[in-house]
């Protein structure tokens, strides 16, 4: 049965972005240009399970969801999403990496299997983007300095958790007394990549989500420090998409790795 689609609700990153009904029920559409994003994000979402939203339908120029009616956050609602998260998490995943293509906004960027999260974490997040962000000759040295102590910096070896990958807070959205998350670049990763994405642009009682968060998966000691190491990768995509306004966050980020 077709969509009715009922209300154009503008464009983000070159999609077209609308409301529709199917079935009697609402349903949102995201449609651009032919891309395996939109399979590549079904995917993550119904990876993720319960915690996502609910995938209708995908196809190679388009994705449809269920529709969210969202709600303002409570501290409950917050609560619950930290326990959610860490389970979703500890449902662990085959590998650091992923069986599908990977994106963040609309920039791909490479899912294919490391051995170990510093690893991967170099080779297929921080790298490939500080190549893409035309960043100064030394930025790009200090960078490179901070990559090579991932290893000796990102605390205890973990084994690869089930995360989100873009979780800041307009990923995020509070329906139903829960948190439903969306716009996923879902793959095996370090579960603290998820709680430092949180923390970069602020997330609605985000000390509730994180002490909801450490009573059903205690942290490693050191992860409050580690939090920089963690969001190198977004701050650099930022610099991709957005220019110069996020060098000096992404700097100070490095200069705190180099620090630990």
């Amino acid at each position: 049965m077709p969509i009715d689609w009922t209300e154009d609700l503008g464009a983000s990153h070159g999609w077209r972005l609308r409301r529709g009904m199917l079935d009697g029920r609402p349903v949102f559409g995201k449609h651009g240009a032919v891309s395996p994003l939109f399979t590549s994000e079904a995917e993550g979402l119904r990876w993720l399970g319960p915690i996502a939203a609910t995938v209708v339908s995908s196809h190679e120029d388009g994705l449809v969801l269920e529709w969210i009616d969202t709600e303002r956050p409570t501290r409950a609602a917050a609560e619950r999403f930290g326990r959610e998260l860490a389970r979703t998490h500890l449902l662990g995943a085959d590998t650091f990496g992923a069986p599908w293509p990977g994106f963040i906004a609309d920039l791909p960027m490479s899912n294919e299997p490391a051995a170990d999260w510093p690893s991967f974490y170099a080779a297929r997040r921080v790298l490939p983007f500080v190549r893409q962000a035309r960043l100064a000759a030394a930025d790009v040295r200090l960078i490179e300095r901070a990559v090579d102590r991932f290893a000796d910096v990102s605390g205890p070896q973990e084994t690869p958790s089930r995360i989100h990958g873009d979780l800041w807070g307009g990923n995020v959205l509070w329906s139903g007394g829960r948190a439903v998350l969306v716009d996923p670049a879902a793959h095996g990763g370090h579960r603290e990549t998820d709680l430092a994405m949180l923390a970069l642009f602020g997330a609605p009682y985000l000390d509730v989500v994180l002490g909801a968060y450490e009573e059903e998966a205690p942290l490693a000691d050191g992860w409050r420090e580690r939090v920089p190491l963690h969001q190198l990768h977004p701050l650099l995509v930022h610099v991709c998409l957005y220019g110069d306004a996020y060098r000096d966050a992404l700097m100070g980020a490095v200069s705190r790795v180099l620090a630990l």
